[in-house]
């Protein structure tokens, strides 16, 4: 076990876009990282080694490990958390990041069951059960350390799919509908034990995984689908994580942060 001072954050799906913005916003004001990935070997190494340059940029020391887990699988949640109880012996953060789109995009009436038990184990099962290991070991954390100065935070990263309807990816929207239920019931029941839990819910961001519908976004964003007429950068979302790891809403759990333009606001 490392001997070390900082705080530590876990990242899931942090090897690129907004994973990744998020693991560099936190390296940049001195937390240490874990960078979980699933399948990308080499993105996940450079994302690591760039939250050091901008820890160092920033005069901060800090530790950044990679770790590849397939979060939709139970063993590799678990051995997930084995391995930052190993490598720090202390978890401040959870960000659940961790998601994909279908692999193919279908109408709602054509879509298989193949697609949605994908989905949603990945963006929905992984989730539930990583924070569930997470909690109850940020639990034992809380009695050990004292809330006075561990002030542990669990954080998951949906959409505005929660509550859009896009016929042609359903899975993903019922996915990210229920993950949002996600945060209330754990910021509930954890508390008790000084543990508070956030949504953040992304617009139209800008990621490998936005690319391919990136003109049809770029049209509907100029005719003012967004009162902000822009694309969101991964920047923006991880700068509302830090905003939280910072603790500025003391007083506040359960709460839902849109990082999307103002696409949530109904306009007439």
């Amino acid at each position: 076990m490392l001997a070390r001072v900082n705080t530590v954050v876990l990242i899931t799906g942090a090897s690129r876009g907004i994973g990744r913005g998020i693991a560099l916003e936190l390296a940049a004001i001195g937390c240490d990282v874990v960078v979980n990935y699933r399948a990308n070997d080499a993105a996940a190494k450079q994302t690591a080694a760039e939250c050091l340059n901008v820890a160092r940029n920033n005069g901060r020391t800090i530790c950044s490990e990679i770790r590849r887990a397939d979060i939709a699988e139970s063993n590799d949640r678990k051995e997930l958390i084995d391995f930052v109880k190993s490598k720090f012996g202390r978890l401040d953060l959870l960000v659940n990041n961790a998601g994909v789109a279908p692999e193919v995009r279908r109408d709602i009436l054509e879509s298989t069951e193949e697609s949605f038990d994908r989905v949603l184990n990945i963006n929905l099962k992984g989730p539930y059960f990583l924070t569930q290991l997470a909690a109850r070991w940020m639990i034992e954390q809380a009695e050990r350390r004292g809330l006075e100065t561990y002030k542990p935070k669990i954080v998951t990263i949906s959409s505005i799919s929660a509550y859009a309807a896009s016929p042609d990816r359903a899975e993903y929207c019922i996915a990210k509908a229920a993950v949002s239920m996600l945060t209330p019931l754990y910021a509930a029941r954890l508390a008790e034990h000084g543990i508070t839990v956030y949504e953040i819910r992304p617009g139209i961001i800008a990621t490998d995984m936005t690319q391919p519908v990136k003109a049809k976004y770029d049209r509907l964003i100029s005719e003012g689908l967004t009162p902000i007429k822009r694309w969101g950068t991964p920047e923006d979302v991880a700068r509302a994580v830090a905003a939280i790891f910072r603790d500025v809403l003391p007083f506040s759990t359960g709460e839902v942060i849109n990082v999307d333009g103002g696409f949530h606001i109904r306009r007439l």
